[in-house]
Protein backbone atom coordinates (compact mmCIF):
# COMPACT_ATOMS: atom_id res chain seq x y z
CA UNK A 1 0.00 0.00 0.00
CA UNK A 2 1.55 3.63 -1.05
CA UNK A 3 0.86 5.94 1.55
CA UNK A 4 1.34 9.98 1.38
CA UNK A 5 1.11 10.91 5.31
CA UNK A 6 -2.04 8.84 6.35
CA UNK A 7 -3.37 9.05 2.63
CA UNK A 8 -3.91 5.38 1.06
CA UNK A 9 -3.62 5.42 -2.60
CA UNK A 10 -3.44 1.81 -3.06
CA UNK A 11 -0.68 -1.07 -4.18
CA UNK A 12 0.52 0.92 -7.40
CA UNK A 13 -1.14 5.01 -8.08
CA UNK A 14 -1.82 6.66 -10.95
CA UNK A 15 -1.73 10.07 -10.84
CA UNK A 16 -3.12 13.15 -12.63
CA UNK A 17 -0.35 15.83 -13.54
CA UNK A 18 -1.10 19.57 -12.46
CA UNK A 19 -1.60 20.53 -16.05
CA UNK A 20 -2.05 25.05 -16.33
CA UNK A 21 -5.55 25.49 -18.29
CA UNK A 22 -6.14 21.72 -18.20
CA UNK A 23 -6.50 20.23 -14.76
CA UNK A 24 -9.45 22.34 -13.85
CA UNK A 25 -12.17 20.79 -12.02
CA UNK A 26 -14.28 19.98 -14.94
CA UNK A 27 -11.49 17.84 -16.53
CA UNK A 28 -10.66 16.54 -12.64
CA UNK A 29 -13.66 15.17 -12.65
CA UNK A 30 -13.80 13.21 -15.99
CA UNK A 31 -10.33 11.77 -15.01
CA UNK A 32 -11.62 11.03 -11.37
CA UNK A 33 -14.55 8.71 -13.02
CA UNK A 34 -12.47 6.99 -15.23
CA UNK A 35 -9.60 5.95 -12.66
CA UNK A 36 -7.46 8.35 -11.40
CA UNK A 37 -5.56 7.98 -7.80
CA UNK A 38 -4.31 11.39 -6.96
CA UNK A 39 -4.83 14.58 -8.56
CA UNK A 40 -3.42 18.44 -8.22
CA UNK A 41 -5.28 21.50 -9.13
CA UNK A 42 -3.50 23.84 -11.75
CA UNK A 43 -0.65 25.43 -9.93
CA UNK A 44 -1.08 28.47 -8.21
CA UNK A 45 0.64 31.52 -8.01
CA UNK A 46 1.94 32.39 -4.76
CA UNK A 47 2.03 36.33 -5.03
CA UNK A 48 -1.98 35.70 -6.83
CA UNK A 49 -2.90 34.14 -3.89
CA UNK A 50 -1.09 36.75 -1.65
CA UNK A 51 -2.76 39.74 -3.45
CA UNK A 52 -5.89 37.44 -3.59
CA UNK A 53 -5.97 37.57 -7.52
CA UNK A 54 -9.19 35.83 -8.99
CA UNK A 55 -7.88 33.99 -11.06
CA UNK A 56 -5.22 32.23 -8.49
CA UNK A 57 -8.30 32.06 -5.74
CA UNK A 58 -10.72 30.70 -7.79
CA UNK A 59 -7.99 27.61 -8.26
CA UNK A 60 -8.47 26.69 -4.71
CA UNK A 61 -12.21 25.13 -5.74
CA UNK A 62 -11.89 21.36 -4.36
CA UNK A 63 -14.98 18.95 -4.12
CA UNK A 64 -15.12 15.84 -1.93
CA UNK A 65 -15.46 13.61 -4.89
CA UNK A 66 -12.45 14.77 -5.55
CA UNK A 67 -10.58 13.71 -2.61
CA UNK A 68 -7.71 12.61 -2.15
CA UNK A 69 -6.32 16.16 -3.56
CA UNK A 70 -3.66 18.08 -3.40
CA UNK A 71 -3.13 22.07 -4.43
CA UNK A 72 -0.03 22.45 -5.77
CA UNK A 73 1.63 26.04 -5.03
CA UNK A 74 4.60 27.66 -7.27
CA UNK A 75 6.34 30.92 -6.50
CA UNK A 76 10.14 32.68 -5.69
CA UNK A 77 9.79 34.12 -2.55
CA UNK A 78 9.72 31.98 0.65
CA UNK A 79 8.06 34.04 2.89
CA UNK A 80 5.60 34.01 0.53
CA UNK A 81 5.23 30.80 -0.31
CA UNK A 82 5.03 30.12 3.45
CA UNK A 83 2.12 32.30 3.93
CA UNK A 84 0.45 30.54 0.66
CA UNK A 85 0.74 27.75 2.30
CA UNK A 86 -1.40 28.69 4.93
CA UNK A 87 -4.09 29.92 2.78
CA UNK A 88 -4.24 27.13 0.44
CA UNK A 89 -4.55 24.86 3.82
CA UNK A 90 -7.84 26.28 4.50
CA UNK A 91 -9.33 25.11 1.50
CA UNK A 92 -9.30 21.93 3.12
CA UNK A 93 -7.44 19.80 0.83
CA UNK A 94 -5.76 16.08 1.44
CA UNK A 95 -2.19 18.02 0.79
CA UNK A 96 0.39 20.60 -0.50
CA UNK A 97 2.47 20.09 -3.26
CA UNK A 98 5.14 22.39 -4.63
CA UNK A 99 6.22 23.08 -8.08
CA UNK A 100 9.79 22.78 -8.64
CA UNK A 101 9.09 21.49 -12.27
CA UNK A 102 7.40 24.08 -14.43
CA UNK A 103 9.95 24.86 -17.35
CA UNK A 104 7.81 27.96 -19.19
CA UNK A 105 9.56 30.96 -19.45
CA UNK A 106 7.11 33.35 -17.93
CA UNK A 107 7.39 30.98 -14.52
CA UNK A 108 11.24 29.57 -14.54
CA UNK A 109 12.90 33.28 -15.77
CA UNK A 110 11.02 34.74 -13.03
CA UNK A 111 12.63 32.31 -10.73
CA UNK A 112 9.95 30.10 -9.49
CA UNK A 113 9.23 26.67 -10.99
CA UNK A 114 12.32 24.64 -12.50
CA UNK A 115 14.25 27.53 -11.77
CA UNK A 116 14.77 26.58 -8.20
CA UNK A 117 16.97 23.76 -9.33
CA UNK A 118 19.69 26.24 -10.14
CA UNK A 119 19.35 26.93 -6.03
CA UNK A 120 19.12 24.17 -3.88
CA UNK A 121 19.84 25.98 -0.81
CA UNK A 122 16.79 28.11 -1.72
CA UNK A 123 14.85 25.24 -2.76
CA UNK A 124 15.30 23.24 0.57
CA UNK A 125 14.89 26.97 2.67
CA UNK A 126 11.48 27.13 0.69
CA UNK A 127 10.15 23.59 1.32
CA UNK A 128 10.84 23.71 4.85
CA UNK A 129 9.13 26.91 5.10
CA UNK A 130 5.96 25.49 3.90
CA UNK A 131 6.44 22.33 5.53
CA UNK A 132 6.19 23.91 8.48
CA UNK A 133 3.29 26.34 7.56
CA UNK A 134 0.71 23.33 7.41
CA UNK A 135 -0.76 20.62 8.94
CA UNK A 136 -1.26 19.08 6.16
CA UNK A 137 1.35 16.23 3.92
CA UNK A 138 3.46 18.11 1.65
CA UNK A 139 4.58 16.61 -1.45
CA UNK A 140 7.27 17.81 -4.47
CA UNK A 141 6.94 17.73 -8.15
CA UNK A 142 9.98 18.60 -9.63
CA UNK A 143 12.74 17.60 -12.64
CA UNK A 144 15.99 16.44 -13.54
CA UNK A 145 17.84 19.36 -13.09
CA UNK A 146 18.47 22.31 -15.15
CA UNK A 147 20.47 21.14 -17.77
CA UNK A 148 22.05 18.24 -19.03
CA UNK A 149 25.24 19.27 -16.22
CA UNK A 150 23.27 19.94 -13.56
CA UNK A 151 21.17 16.53 -12.95
CA UNK A 152 20.98 16.85 -9.11
CA UNK A 153 17.70 14.88 -8.60
CA UNK A 154 19.81 12.80 -6.56
CA UNK A 155 20.27 15.28 -4.41
CA UNK A 156 17.48 17.10 -4.63
CA UNK A 157 15.40 13.77 -3.12
CA UNK A 158 17.73 13.32 0.09
CA UNK A 159 17.58 16.87 0.82
CA UNK A 160 13.90 17.97 0.11
CA UNK A 161 12.94 14.30 2.59
CA UNK A 162 15.82 15.37 5.46
CA UNK A 163 13.22 18.48 6.13
CA UNK A 164 9.96 16.40 5.99
CA UNK A 165 8.53 16.25 2.26
CA UNK A 166 6.37 12.68 2.46
CA UNK A 167 6.38 11.97 -1.62
CA UNK A 168 8.30 13.23 -4.83
CA UNK A 169 7.12 13.17 -8.08
CA UNK A 170 9.80 13.47 -10.82
CA UNK A 171 9.90 14.59 -14.46
CA UNK A 172 12.75 12.62 -16.19
CA UNK A 173 13.62 15.72 -18.91
CA UNK A 174 15.75 18.93 -17.76
CA UNK A 175 14.64 22.05 -17.78
CA UNK A 176 16.13 23.39 -20.70
CA UNK A 177 14.84 20.29 -22.98
CA UNK A 178 10.69 21.62 -22.18
CA UNK A 179 8.69 19.44 -23.22
CA UNK A 180 11.00 17.96 -26.14
CA UNK A 181 12.82 14.46 -26.63
CA UNK A 182 12.04 11.44 -24.69
CA UNK A 183 11.97 11.51 -20.70
CA UNK A 184 14.92 9.77 -19.55
CA UNK A 185 13.73 7.31 -16.63
CA UNK A 186 17.04 5.95 -15.44
CA UNK A 187 18.13 8.82 -12.94
CA UNK A 188 14.24 8.58 -11.49
CA UNK A 189 14.83 4.58 -11.11
CA UNK A 190 17.88 5.67 -9.38
CA UNK A 191 16.30 7.82 -6.51
CA UNK A 192 13.77 4.96 -5.83
CA UNK A 193 16.84 2.39 -5.40
CA UNK A 194 18.38 4.94 -3.20
CA UNK A 195 18.53 2.88 0.39
CA UNK A 196 18.44 6.51 1.77
CA UNK A 197 14.94 7.03 0.76
CA UNK A 198 12.42 5.79 2.09
CA UNK A 199 9.53 8.28 1.04
CA UNK A 200 7.00 7.29 -2.26
CA UNK A 201 8.74 8.20 -5.88
CA UNK A 202 6.27 8.70 -8.71
CA UNK A 203 7.80 9.06 -12.25
CA UNK A 204 6.74 11.24 -14.84
CA UNK A 205 7.23 11.75 -18.42
CA UNK A 206 6.13 10.06 -22.01
CA UNK A 207 3.49 7.55 -20.17
CA UNK A 208 0.92 7.38 -22.79
CA UNK A 209 -0.06 3.64 -22.64
CA UNK A 210 -0.88 0.64 -20.24
CA UNK A 211 2.58 -1.09 -21.96
CA UNK A 212 4.80 1.63 -21.86
CA UNK A 213 3.57 2.21 -17.88
CA UNK A 214 3.60 -1.72 -17.13
CA UNK A 215 7.53 -1.73 -18.84
CA UNK A 216 8.32 1.88 -16.64
CA UNK A 217 6.64 -0.13 -13.55
CA UNK A 218 8.93 -3.37 -13.48
CA UNK A 219 12.07 -1.29 -14.60
CA UNK A 220 12.42 1.23 -12.53
CA UNK A 221 10.43 0.47 -9.70
CA UNK A 222 8.74 3.61 -9.05
CA UNK A 223 5.65 3.27 -6.47
CA UNK A 224 3.34 5.01 -8.85
CA UNK A 225 3.00 7.02 -12.35
CA UNK A 226 1.56 10.63 -12.66
CA UNK A 227 0.07 10.91 -16.24
CA UNK A 228 -0.39 14.50 -17.80
CA UNK A 229 -0.48 15.14 -21.56
CA UNK A 230 -1.58 11.56 -22.52
CA UNK A 231 -4.87 12.06 -20.52
CA UNK A 232 -6.33 15.41 -22.17
CA UNK A 233 -9.19 14.22 -24.20
CA UNK A 234 -8.63 10.82 -23.30
CA UNK A 235 -8.95 10.26 -19.45
CA UNK A 236 -9.94 5.89 -19.86
CA UNK A 237 -6.15 5.88 -19.92
CA UNK A 238 -6.27 5.67 -16.14
CA UNK A 239 -8.41 2.34 -15.95
CA UNK A 240 -7.48 1.35 -19.01
CA UNK A 241 -3.49 0.92 -17.09
CA UNK A 242 -5.25 -0.54 -14.15
CA UNK A 243 -6.69 -3.23 -15.91
CA UNK A 244 -3.92 -4.36 -18.27
CA UNK A 245 -1.47 -4.07 -15.13
CA UNK A 246 -3.76 -6.14 -13.47
CA UNK A 247 -4.81 -8.76 -15.88
CA UNK A 248 -2.27 -7.77 -18.60
CA UNK A 249 -5.16 -7.99 -21.05
CA UNK A 250 -6.53 -4.17 -22.53
CA UNK A 251 -9.92 -3.01 -22.45
CA UNK A 252 -12.05 -2.11 -24.89
CA UNK A 253 -11.60 1.00 -26.10
CA UNK A 254 -13.76 3.64 -25.92
CA UNK A 255 -16.68 3.73 -28.30
CA UNK A 256 -17.07 7.14 -30.27
CA UNK A 257 -20.65 7.23 -27.69
CA UNK A 258 -18.40 7.21 -24.98
CA UNK A 259 -16.09 10.01 -26.18
CA UNK A 260 -19.35 11.86 -26.84
CA UNK A 261 -20.79 11.24 -23.50
CA UNK A 262 -17.26 11.87 -21.49
CA UNK A 263 -17.50 15.28 -23.75
CA UNK A 264 -20.98 16.21 -22.47
CA UNK A 265 -20.54 15.84 -19.49
CA UNK A 266 -16.78 17.52 -19.16
CA UNK A 267 -18.54 20.50 -21.14
CA UNK A 268 -21.85 20.40 -18.72
CA UNK A 269 -19.66 21.15 -15.93
CA UNK A 270 -16.99 23.32 -17.26
CA UNK A 271 -20.37 25.49 -17.50
CA UNK A 272 -21.74 24.67 -13.89
CA UNK A 273 -18.95 26.04 -12.65
CA UNK A 274 -16.95 28.78 -14.77
CA UNK A 275 -20.44 30.25 -16.38
CA UNK A 276 -21.88 29.44 -19.98
CA UNK A 277 -19.57 32.16 -21.90
CA UNK A 278 -16.65 31.55 -20.10
CA UNK A 279 -17.33 27.31 -19.88
CA UNK A 280 -17.80 27.35 -23.60
CA UNK A 281 -14.90 29.07 -24.45
CA UNK A 282 -12.78 27.38 -22.47
CA UNK A 283 -13.76 23.63 -23.38
CA UNK A 284 -12.99 24.61 -27.24
CA UNK A 285 -8.92 23.64 -26.44
CA UNK A 286 -10.37 20.29 -25.36
CA UNK A 287 -12.70 19.15 -28.95
CA UNK A 288 -9.42 17.84 -31.06
CA UNK A 289 -8.16 15.52 -28.16
CA UNK A 290 -11.44 14.19 -27.25
CA UNK A 291 -11.90 13.23 -31.50
CA UNK A 292 -8.49 12.71 -32.03
CA UNK A 293 -8.37 10.14 -34.84
CA UNK A 294 -11.77 10.97 -36.90
CA UNK A 295 -11.00 11.51 -40.69
CA UNK A 296 -12.47 14.63 -41.93
CA UNK A 297 -13.36 16.28 -38.42
CA UNK A 298 -11.80 19.37 -39.30
CA UNK A 299 -15.76 21.01 -39.81
CA UNK A 300 -17.18 19.36 -36.95
CA UNK A 301 -14.28 21.13 -35.03
CA UNK A 302 -14.66 24.44 -36.63
CA UNK A 303 -18.59 24.30 -35.88
CA UNK A 304 -17.85 23.22 -32.28
CA UNK A 305 -15.43 26.11 -31.44
CA UNK A 306 -17.77 28.63 -33.09
CA UNK A 307 -21.04 27.42 -31.26
CA UNK A 308 -21.95 29.50 -28.64
CA UNK A 309 -25.23 27.68 -26.38
CA UNK A 310 -25.02 23.95 -24.89
CA UNK A 311 -27.66 23.06 -27.39
CA UNK A 312 -26.10 23.56 -30.57
CA UNK A 313 -22.96 22.18 -29.34
CA UNK A 314 -24.67 18.90 -28.12
CA UNK A 315 -26.53 18.94 -31.28
CA UNK A 316 -23.32 18.85 -33.43
CA UNK A 317 -22.28 16.26 -30.92
CA UNK A 318 -25.56 14.30 -31.96
CA UNK A 319 -24.68 14.85 -35.31
CA UNK A 320 -20.67 13.70 -34.74
CA UNK A 321 -22.38 10.25 -33.70
CA UNK A 322 -24.94 9.44 -35.81
CA UNK A 323 -22.40 10.61 -39.18
CA UNK A 324 -19.49 9.00 -37.64
CA UNK A 325 -21.93 5.91 -36.34
CA UNK A 326 -22.77 5.57 -40.05
CA UNK A 327 -19.52 5.36 -41.32
CA UNK A 328 -18.00 2.74 -39.08
CA UNK A 329 -21.32 0.21 -39.73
Amino acid sequence: MVKIGTIELGDFPLLLAPMEDVSDPPFRAVCKANGADLMYTEFISSEGLIRDAAKSVRKLDIFEYERPIGIQLFGSDIETMRACAEIASRANPDLIDINYGCPVKNVACRGAGAALLQDIPKMVKMTEAVVKATHLPVTVKTRLGWDDNTRNIMEVAERLQDIGIQALTVHGRTRVQMYKGDADWTLIGRVKENPRITIPIFGNGDIDSPEKALAYKNQYGVDGIMIGRASIGYPWIFNEIKHFLRTGEHLAAPTLADRVAICKQHLDFSIRWKGEKTGIFEMRRHYTNYFKGLENFKPFRLRLVQADTYGEIAGILDEITEIYEVETV
